[in-house]
C-alpha cells in the first residue's frame, strides 16, 4: 500500500470508530466496512483498527479468522456462498457446486484471476427448506439447480460488467 492509501485507510476506520465513541461494539462495523470495501482486512488494516479501540492486534486478528465472513485474504467482487447443509444436500446442492465450478472455471476456496468472483462453501442459510440456497454477498438465492446458476452469474456480469475468465489467482 501506498502511503495515501494507507492514510486514507486510517481515515476511514477513524470516522466509523468515531461513531461507536471508541467502544468495543465498534469493532464489528469497521471490520465489515474494511472487508467490504477492500475485499479483505489486511495486517495493516488489523493494526489500525487495534490502534483505534486501544485493543491488541491479535485481539482484532482473532475476530476477522473467527468470522467466515471476514477475511484475511482478497476475495471476489462477488463471493459466492453454497450452503453445505444435509438438507441442501439431499436437493442437489453437489450438481450446483459442480455447475459453479464449471461456470466459473475455479474450484471452491478460489477466486477468479480477474477477481470478480469467488466461490466457498458455507454453513446453514436459515433456508433448510428451499435448498440448495446460495448466498452472492448479501442476495439469498433459494431452490438453486444447476441451470439456474448460469442465469445468476450472467446476471452479474450484465449488470457489473464482469466477465468470467478461466484462471484461478
Amino acid at each position: 500500500m501506498l502511503a495515501t492509501e494507507l492514510d486514507q485507510l486510517r481515515t476511514e476506520i477513524k470516522e466509523i470508530a468515531k461513531q461507536y465513541g471508541g467502544r468495543r461494539e465498534g469493532l464489528m462495523p469497521v471490520l465489515q466496512h474494511i472487508q467490504n470495501k477492500h475485499r479483505y482486512v489486511s495486517p495493516h488494516a488489523m493494526q489500525e483498527v487495534a490502534a483505534e479501540f486501544g485493543i491488541h492486534p491479535v485481539e482484532v486478528h482473532g475476530v476477522v479468522s473467527f468470522y467466515s465472513f471476514l477475511s484475511t485474504e482478497k476475495k471476489g467482487k462477488f463471493i459466492i456462498r453454497l450452503c453445505q447443509t444435509i438438507s441442501c444436500d439431499m436437493a442437489g446442492k453437489v450438481a450446483v457446486a459442480r455447475q459453479l465450478e464449471n461456470e466459473l472455471g475455479i474450484k471452491f476456496g478460489q477466486t477468479t484471476k480477474d477477481g470478480m468472483f469467488t466461490l466457498e462453501y458455507t454453513n446453514c442459510l436459515g433456508m433448510c427448506d428451499q435448498g440448495p440456497a446460495m448466498l452472492v454477498n448479501t442476495e439469498v438465492y433459494t431452490k438453486v439447480t444447476p441451470e439456474s446458476v448460469s442465469e445468476v452469474i450472467a446476471t452479474y456480469m450484465k449488470k457489473f460488467g464482469a466477465h468470467v475468465t478461466q484462471e484461478v489467482v
